[in-house]
């Protein structure tokens, strides 16, 4: 294997099903810079904590676009301006904190806590389901259908409309594989699903402005705090951010979750005998398969030194959050599986002022997800090991999860 090559293999989907040995060979090179145009890439835990903490480090759209792009920093595209998390302080703080107070604390402490017998009963619905089947694919019949639905509850998407909801989700959901761009019709669709949805949520909008309720996007189009209220369409880009970026690795930390458990029957007969595991289950997942695998989104707007090498201002910089995760200079035993270490503070939520927004709702969805179908599923097994991979390298997680069993408890 040589360095030279190493970047490339890391997005090769021949790799996606164990990409670790890959990560194990990237940190032996913690700053990788393979070709002149390439960007900088960092693989080891304290580098990257770092980095995500330093003010040096710009995540904003206009200056990604002067770093110049590739397909993996367009995957988020949503057709509406710039989202908080494509901004720089100081208006990324002003955005986040105003999204932040229809969502949880200070300002609204349960909104999120309080969804737990909500979502309790759509997880028993959707198991409920699987009727008389003793064998499923998880990702369709379960980890997509959740996660969506509980988006609709938390923004206020009326119940009937959530079918309409779902169908234009899906092409957008597609449109985050990097291969789309290729594909003119699913690019297509994708733009399309886009402007649909823009003109669904601005009309949902609308209707809160003039009626607010008990919903998050009541909250978000009537705001007015101290740091002012948001436009139309800082509130789109709020409400589609949460939508898209929340809900495609959601996805992936159930599936990859159900994944690892059933590659370790122990932790999951642990589970079924203890659900409160799943809180710490759901954290070394975080680290051990982290839902995403590297952030391409940051460039610096000053030149930077890293390990004593000098990263010049305006570079594409490479953040391998999952290598990160498994850097033994940070974890002992990485590349073990444990809820019982006593340090799982992990990088698979990022850091700094950009970790991510929708943590607290990902963490409670995953852990009810998890501990009831550990609970429910008699004698759970993989029917295909491993399981085909989606083609993004960067949300990371099986395409389909074929899981059989014996019966519903």
């Amino acid at each position: 294997m040589t360095q030279a090559s190493l970047a490339r293999q890391i997005v090769d989907y021949a790799n996606r099903a164990n990409p670790y040995p890959l990560y194990a060979e990237l940190r032996k090179t913690p700053v990788l810079h393979e070709e002149e145009d390439g960007p900088y890439i960092i693989s080891s835990y304290w580098d990257i904590e770092s980095l995500l903490h330093d003010p040096r480090i710009s995540s904003d759209a206009a200056n990604l676009a002067a770093a110049g792009t590739d397909q993996y920093s367009q995957a988020e595209d949503t057709g509406l301006p710039p989202s908080f998390i494509r901004q720089d302080p100081p208006e990324h703080d002003r955005l986040r904190r105003i999204a932040n107070s229809a969502f949880g604390p200070p300002h609204q402490p349960r909104r999120v806590y309080d969804m737990q017998g909500e979502m309790r009963a759509i997880v028993t619905e959707l198991i409920d389901a699987f009727g008389d089947a003793r064998e499923i694919d998880l990702v369709d019949r379960f980890a997509y259908p959740f996660p969506v639905t509980v988006i609709c509850r938390l923004l206020g998407v009326p119940r009937e409309d959530e079918p309409h909801f779902r169908s234009l989700v899906d092409p957008i959901v597609a449109g985050l594989d990097p291969r789309t761009g290729l594909d003119p019709v699913a690019s297509k669709a994708a733009r399309e699903s886009r402007v649909q949805l823009g003109m669904y949520l601005s009309g949902l909008v609308n209707e809160r402005m003039k009626e607010p309720r008990d919903d998050m996007l009541s909250d978000l189009a009537n705001s007015q705090g101290p740091d002012g209220s948001m436009s139309m369409m800082e509130v789109l880009s709020t409400a589609v951010l949460l939508l898209i970026a929340g809900h495609e690795t959601t996805v992936n930390l159930i599936t990859n979750g159900m994944l690892t458990l059933l590659r370790h029957p122990e932790v999951l007969a642990r589970l079924r005998k203890e659900p409160e595991l799943s809180v710490r289950i759901v954290e070394e997942l975080l680290r051990y398969e982290p839902p995403v695998q590297f952030v391409p989104q940051r460039t610096n707007i000053t030149d930077i030194e890293v390990r004593g090498v000098t990263i010049p201002k305006g570079s594409r910089i490479w953040l391998v959050l999952a290598a990160g995760n498994r850097d033994p200079e940070r974890f002992h035993d990485p590349d073990r599986f444990d809820p019982d270490r006593g340090d799982i503070t992990h990088l698979g939520f990022g850091s700094g002022v950009h970790s991510c927004f929708g943590a607290p709702l990902a963490r409670l969805e995953t852990q009810i997800a998890l501990s009831e179908l550990a609970r429910r599923l008699e004698d759970p097994r993989l029917v295909e090991d491993p399981p085909p991979y989606r083609e993004n390298p960067l949300l990371r997680g099986p395409r389909h999860l074929n899981v059989a069993f014996g019966k519903l408890r």
